[in-house]
């Protein structure tokens, strides 16, 4: 098993945590164990990766602002990452719409089908979650988004995990670092490049438990699953998404492969470690850590780079997420609103899920959030919109943990994009846990 690499090992994990989470589901109990014994192993996992999440943002990006001795070269990096994400997100919402629009999921579904996912899922605790935080994310003023970024506190930004809050701030104090003299700046900078190395290091450390985990984590997710009948039915919707996400995919891998001249299928062996703990937790700010882990070491992207467009793409770049947006609202409309299926609404739908992909950095359960914002940009029929979440929910965490998947490499693929055009893409250098583990017996 040693000798296996770790993508591999996770990718084990994985399938025996999916065949033993359908073992579970059919024995007597077996739901409560995985419950009770076994889910907590893969909260732990979680936990600590995002438990490092924020001392890796703040030392990365303090360091890597601080190095760039030119506040120019911040305009110049920040822009470019801005611009980048920004066409890969609108690419997707263009996939997504093609998709949806060429093969239809939402036309001939029967009333009964209609009928029983409503009935399931209509009033149940995550739809009328959902509607409540997208109602509250409506009510805020249009530049409540921007008000957000700028904390008053930064320890309750830091306790909260404010990602967008953290990054402003880490960049405030890069950037101050830059304008006071180096003499005084070196012992700041110092401690957060040791801090960062040590954070890395714990990156290593976790990742030992990564196979168990996902062990766990999907062994958790597949008991969740107890209408097979709901999920078939939704099987057309389900693999417009997954096609999707899979076209995204080889989108990123012609950008690796044209501009940075890197196999895609190098590309792709670097960062499946990454790939694969997004698909398991479903959460990017989770991945961040092994995100980073994986780009600088394993793919060479200079740490001043990717400690600057990582965290902000697990924040702001959701093209996965846009895709999926862009899917779900004209299948919605196809199956309770036809008439609503106009070129120009289709036009509103790219520009909101656009400007979701920014705005929904602070909102938890951020994919079926924003689509509750996108479609109402179009002028949804409110009554409709309970029951146009209630025919994705059954499918949302599985497409959830399959677009989380897609904003990884997405992130990870403008990183080399910013650093080649910088000049910042160098050899890699791996560094396993224990590479000083002699010198310190």
């Amino acid at each position: 098993m040693k000798k296996l690499a770790l993508h591999w090992k996770i990718l084990i994990g994985m399938v025996l945590g999916i065949l033993f989470g359908f073992i579970m589901n059919s024995i007597d109990g077996g739901k409560g164990f995985v419950t009770d014994w076994i889910k907590p192993f893969g909260t732990i996992f979680i936990n600590l990766l995002k438990l490092i999440a924020v001392p890796l943002i703040l030392a990365s990006l303090i360091k890597g602002i601080s190095d760039l001795k030119d506040i120019s070269k911040i305009k110049k990096m920040g822009l470019r990452t801005m611009i980048i994400y920004m066409m890969t997100t609108l690419v997707a919402i263009v996939i997504g719409l093609g998709i949806v629009n060429l093969v239809k999921p939402g036309t001939g579904m029967s009333a009964d089908t209609i009928e029983k996912i409503k009935a399931k899922y209509e009033t149940s605790s995550g739809v009328v979650d959902k509607l409540t935080k997208a109602s509250a994310q409506n009510d805020a003023g249009p530049l409540q988004a921007l008000v957000d970024i700028f904390p008053s506190n930064i320890f309750n930004a830091l306790g909260n995990a404010s990602m967008l809050q953290i990054i402003f701030f880490a960049l405030f104090v890069g950037i101050s670092l830059l304008l006071i003299p180096e003499k005084k700046a070196k012992p700041l900078m110092d401690f957060f490049d040791s801090l960062n190395e040590v954070v890395m290091k714990m990156v290593d450390l976790i990742m030992l438990f990564a196979p168990y985990a996902v062990f766990a984590l999907l062994a958790n997710v597949i008991i969740a699953f107890d209408d097979t009948e709901i999920l078939l039915k939704l099987l057309v919707y389900a693999l417009c998404v997954v096609g999707g996400l899979l076209l995204m995919i080889g989108f990123y891998l012609l950008l690796v492969s044209v501009y940075t001249k890197k196999s895609p299928v190098w590309f792709l062996k670097q960062i499946s470690p990454a790939q694969l703990l997004a698909f398991s937790t479903s959460s990017s700010a989770a991945t961040l850590p092994v995100t980073m882990e994986r780009v600088e070491e394993h793919i060479g992207v200079d740490k001043e780079v990717s400690g600057f467009v990582l965290p902000v793409g697990a924040t702001i770049n959701m093209d996965g997420t846009s895709l999926y947006q862009a899917i779900a609202a004209v299948f919605i409309m196809q199956v309770v609103w036809p008439e609503g299926l106009s070129f120009s609404n289709q036009l509103i739908i790219v520009a909101t899920a656009l400007l979701a992909s920014i705005g929904s950095a602070a909102v938890p359960s951020a994919g079926m959030v924003m689509l509750v914002i996108v479609l109402e940009s179009i002028n949804f029929p409110s009554e409709l919109l309970p029951i146009g979440l209630a025919l994705i929910f059954a499918v949302d965490r599985p497409l959830d943990m399959c677009r989380t998947t897609v904003n990884v490499t997405g992130d990870a693929t403008v990183s080399m994009i910013v650093a080649k055009s910088l000049g910042k893409l160098n050899d890699p250098k791996p560094k396993n846990w224990d590479d000083n583990y002699d010198a310190v017996k």
